[in-house]
């Protein structure tokens, strides 16, 4: 995985360290490796390449990522909610966007106003967009996720019918991948045999089926139209391998004090880990309000200097602590490094217990955003 080059200072760099001014935490985005991550996905995929920008783009600014896409010749976007789709609209002329969580009963309007497509996952929401005057649309058919999407019942009901889709301009058929990141699960050969035969049954139309994971499965997932995610952010969409993507964010926290407790002193909340040696506690300004996850002391690091820094006590909302007894460098003022040059957002995910997704979205607000 190549990591992004945040060593040239530039507008909405990191104030010196020291200095005392700024924000306890630092965000860094390059744009870049992202624009990047989706030219690598499109030379491994046999069709078009899209972007999910949802959940405003992973939670790294989908005003800012979505653009940078746009730029490097995306085309095709997609969020989950119609409000996420009123707020790209005016930033990408003509690109199709489409809405991933169905037609919400009351939203009809804002599609043809402001040339959005709608995912229709339902017979009844198939009939509610004919009888609001049709249109483009994308069919989402359920092969094995169980969320959303058309069951074998309403194919069926589909081709029976095929007037129930009068008037809608079926732009692609799609399913949702269950567990692509697993090449070996037999659920992703089953979903690929479900998904053709739905479509078979039902009016010729485009499809799209590969997510990011997808995109490694082989040419059997090979489709119209590639709907990757998590990958154009930097997450491995081959765990367990090398990640081939660039990495895209660099998180870092401001060290606010700095100082030493004797050896059997507790630290943080409830107390829950013990100095054994006399040591050196650095408190940083990020938290779980920041979406920096309270898991247990010791499991993720930060890193200094190139070398881990063990966290100790419990992550409380706006500080957490660290050991830096063995690192004379940390002192208030300088900058830790949470996700980014030797710590992926795959690394923290492992060690909170969960995946790169939800590190990503959970992402504070009060963070100060730099953008390469």
């Amino acid at each position: 995985m190549q990591s992004p080059d945040f060593s040239k200072a530039g507008p909405g760099a990191l104030p010196p360290a020291g200095s005392g001014a700024g924000p306890g935490a630092c965000l860094e985005i390059d744009l870049t490796a992202i624009a990047e991550n989706w030219r690598l996905l499109g030379r491994l995929h046999a069709g078009t390449v899209g972007a999910a920008v949802k959940a405003n783009a992973y939670g790294l600014g989908a005003d800012r990522v979505a653009p940078a896409l746009f730029e490097a010749g995306c085309r095709h976007f997609f969020v989950a909610y119609v409000g996420e789709a009123l707020a790209l609209r005016p930033l990408l002329p003509g690109a199709m966007i489409a809405v991933l969580n169905g037609l919400i009963p009351g939203t009809e309007s804002h599609y043809a106003t402001h040339d959005l497509t709608p995912t229709l996952g339902s017979l009844a929401e198939i009939d509610a967009w004919r009888e609001a005057g049709g249109g483009p649309a994308i069919l989402h058919i359920d092969t094995g996720m169980h969320r959303l999407g058309l069951e074998e019942a309403d194919v069926g009901a589909l081709a029976a019918a095929p007037e129930r889709l009068a008037g809608i301009g079926v732009r692609y058929l799609m399913t949702h991948l269950v567990a692509s990141e697993n090449p070996r699960d037999p659920i992703n050969r089953a979903q690929a045999e479900r998904f053709a035969a739905a479509c078979a049954r039902l009016p010729a139309a485009a499809r799209s089926i590969a997510n990011s994971s997808g995109i490694f499965l082989g040419t059997e997932f090979a489709s119209d139209l590639a709907r990757p995610g998590a990958a154009l952010y930097g997450i491995n969409p081959r765990p367990g391998r090398p990640n081939p993507m660039r990495q895209v964010v660099r998180l870092r926290a401001r060290v606010l004090s700095s100082r030493n407790i004797a050896a059997g002193e507790r630290v943080g909340y409830n107390g829950i880990w013990t100095a054994m040696r006399a040591s050196r506690i650095a408190t940083v300004g990020i938290g779980y309000a920041d979406g920096f996850a309270r898991v247990q002391p010791g499991s993720p690091a930060a890193i200094f200097d190139g070398r881990a820094v063990p966290l100790v006590g419990r992550v409380s909302m706006d500080l957490t602590t660290f050991d830096a007894t063995d690192h004379p460098g940390i002192v208030p003022g300088a900058w830790l490094d949470m996700i980014g040059l030797g710590r992926s957002v795959d690394d923290v995910a492992e060690a909170a217990g969960t995946n790169g997704y939800e590190v990503l979205t959970r992402l504070g607000a009060r963070f100060a955003r730099n953008y390469r």
